[in-house]
């Protein structure tokens, strides 16, 4: 067995057998090098065919994780709000406040620690100067300390979160309601119009990571999806080249 499949093999049982849970972070490619007597090349292909497994993802400026189970992926899957909209997405900040987190913030992330911050955004969201979704969300500066200096102005909230923050388990609620005028102000419609809203709520093991509120206008989104089976299991013994 080569050196990097027998990195690979080491991660992947201890993945395999629950000692590694999803949303744990692995050694960086450094600390591989330094563990095994390897060379950095080695151990970076180790982690790239884990990557090509589906077992880990990489995380830019954050690391190598353990990925959720395929199915439980495509049950609780995070969207990047960027790629749903397409071409022209462009944001906009309307509101950021950093506070000691209220009863209110308690209720909508679930439990915090004592003393606890957040950070509060208001975003809208636009595809050619028409506005397509209003986004109010709360961070836990205790799980996303790093959020405390972002301003995002090169990447809506949600994306930045995608690209540094592993999460393992969502929770999801969706809704119809009718805009009061200041839902309706910022989105461009007339109050009382119908709008599709999206509470969504994610974890890091069992502490919460971010509550979002996306507010949709009705008229402008259709919301539809394709399944198929899961794919037979492979057969004991049988395994990827």
């Amino acid at each position: 067995m080569t050196r990097h499949a027998a990195i690979r093999a080491e991660i992947e049982a201890r993945i395999l057998s629950g000692a590694l849970r999803p949303g744990d972070k692995l050694p960086s490619e450094a600390e591989l090098v330094s563990a095994h007597g390897v060379a950095r090349m080695t151990a970076s292909r180790a982690l790239a065919d884990l990557v090509a497994a589906g077992l880990v993802v990489r995380r830019r400026k954050a690391g190598s994780f353990v990925a959720a189970p395929r199915a439980e992926e495509a049950l609780l899957g995070i969207p990047d709000l960027r790629a749903t909209i397409g071409p022209g997405h462009r944001h906009a900040v309307l509101s950021r406040a950093l506070r000691a987190a209220t009863a209110e913030d308690r209720a909508r992330l679930g439990a915090l620690p004592g003393g606890a911050r957040v950070l509060a955004l208001r975003v809208r969201h636009e595809a050619g100067g028409v506005a397509m979704a209003l986004e109010d969300r709360l961070i836990s500066l205790h799980a996303v300390p790093e959020a405390r200096a972002e301003i995002f102005a090169n990447s809506p909230p949600g994306s930045w979160l995608l690209d540094r923050v592993p999460w393992t388990e969502a929770e999801h609620r969706i809704s119809a309601i009718t805009a009061d005028a200041e839902t309706a102000g910022l989105l461009g419609l007339a109050p009382g119009a119908a709008c599709l809203v999206l509470d969504r709520r994610s974890f890091r093991g069992a502490e919460a990571v971010t509550a979002v509120r996306l507010t949709y206008p009705g008229d402008r989104h259709a919301f539809t999806g394709r399944s198929r089976p899961l794919r037979e299991a492979p057969q004991p013994g049988i395994r990827d080249a």
